[in-house]
């Protein structure tokens, strides 16, 4: 069974014994510990050779020198795996617990194998071989003490305590760093992931929006006139080429449009640098046939606007005529385009039929259009038939900062109008 503290471990890191890939932070601890042990080691044999150069135990005590050291700095050398770590840290053992047995002076290089065993076991197995090599020490000093000293009984066993303690304080720390480190990585993933979605959603509307306003309303223009067309084909031959005609020159016009979304999604009527005006101008006179007449009057001075506004307002102005001619009934329809310091509003009116009155239990819309439906806003609600419509127009406005009313009388038309803010707080959001 698994002890709890075994999870708090931290993934190796290389030392002597420790396996794994090492890192610039790893090398210089793993280094420093395999000099020290070294240092002790040589230390530790210079000292008996120079006390006991001339003991049986001699050549035993220089291989086993030998054999640790070499084990020590190749395990330095090449950690390895984790399983080949703990292979080298008891072959090490053994052959220090034999050493110590032939000669007590070789008990301080146990520090080194302390930190090595907190670093590669997990923590019950490390403390129970910490408290062994600490006990091992003690023993180890009170044969070379020549009598009771209290320092040989207590040092050994507070610096294992203290090297333990301190080690798995850190240990703990760095988990929870880690775990800390993970969440916010994973967090700051999911927060990447969220806003590409939104971002990729955004994009589709107002792709949909772009689509809506150019190609959508071209072909449904295209296949009135068709219809028109085609009822007149045997009555009256003129009108029905003049219906074609005209159905040709919004498929030309279309054409136009879908490259310009392909290439930059900007209205084909302001490209080369055709301003607002003329783009409008250039629509109302494209927009009047079939009984509508659609007329256009700037006021104001002829200021250079922010392409994203005028775009927004030449979308409007499109989605605009295009329901005026499928739903009002209306004969005349005028374009107002009006440029101030920091404003620029566009106002489309015609004399249609207007916005139907609302039936009993019916409210109106605040901005003065009537819902039949009780809907207190009937602009969010897009047309299920058609599309985006009146809906599309206000999303559009509300990325530049802009609004959308609508004024309407039954039987005496309405009044559309569109105003964007020319301020920077007026620059769409991110």
């Amino acid at each position: 069974m698994r002890h709890p503290d075994d999870d708090l471990q931290p993934p190796p890191s290389p030392g002597a014994f420790a396996p794994g890939a090492q890192t610039r932070d790893d090398r210089w601890p793993s280094a420093l510990l395999t000099t020290a042990f070294v240092v002790l080691l040589a230390g530790a044999l210079l000292r008996y050779v120079l006390k006991h150069g001339d003991s049986e135990r001699l050549p035993w005590i220089v291989g086993l020198s030998v054999v640790l050291a070499v084990v020590q700095v190749a395990g330095q050398a090449r950690p390895g795996s984790r399983r080949a770590g703990r292979v080298r840290l008891a072959v090490v053992v053994a052959c220090w617990v034999v050493i110590v047995l032939l000669a007590p002076s070789f008990a301080w290089c146990a520090v080194p194998l302390i930190h090595t065993a907190l670093r590669l076991l997990p923590t019950r197995s490390a403390v129970a071989l910490v408290t062994a090599l600490a006990t091992l020490v003690v023993l180890a000093e009170l044969r070379l003490a020549d009598g009771f000293d209290p320092n040989h009984l207590l040092l050994p066993p507070v610096v294992a305590a203290l090297a333990t303690g301190v080690f798995v304080y850190l240990t703990r720390e760095a988990t929870r760093r880690q775990h800390l480190i993970d969440d916010l990585v994973r967090t700051r993933r999911e927060l990447a992931a969220t806003e590409r979605r939104e971002g990729t959603l955004a994009e589709r509307q107002r792709l949909s929006r772009e689509i809506h306003d150019s190609l959508a309303q071209g072909l449904s223009s295209q296949n009135m006139l068709l219809q028109a067309a085609d009822r007149q084909w045997d009555t009256d031959p003129e009108a029905a080429r003049t219906h074609l005609r005209t159905a040709a020159s919004i498929a030309a016009h279309g054409l136009t449009e879908a490259r310009r979304l392909v290439h930059d999604l900007a209205p084909a009527d302001l490209a080369e640098g055709a301003g607002l005006a003329q783009a409008l101008a250039t629509l109302a006179a494209r927009e009047s046939r079939d009984g509508l007449t659609v007329r256009f009057h700037a006021e104001g001075p002829d200021t250079h606007l922010p392409d994203q506004a005028a775009s927004a307002l030449l979308r409007t102005a499109q989605g605009a005529l295009a329901n005026v001619r499928e739903h009002s009934g209306a004969r005349t329809a005028a374009l107002t385009l009006t440029c101030l310091d920091d404003t620029v509003a566009l106002d489309v009116a015609d004399d249609g039929r207007g916005f139907p009155a609302p039936e009993p239990g019916g409210t109106r819309d605040p901005l003065g259009a009537p819902d039949p439906l009780g809907d207190p806003d009937p602009l969010s609600r897009p047309d299920p038939l058609r599309g985006h419509g009146l809906p599309a127009i206000r999303a559009r406005l509300r990325q530049l900062g802009g609004t959308l009313a609508i004024e309407s009388t039954p039987g005496e038309g309405a009044v559309l109008t569109a105003t964007i803010p020319l301020t920077p707080a007026s620059e769409p959001a991110p």
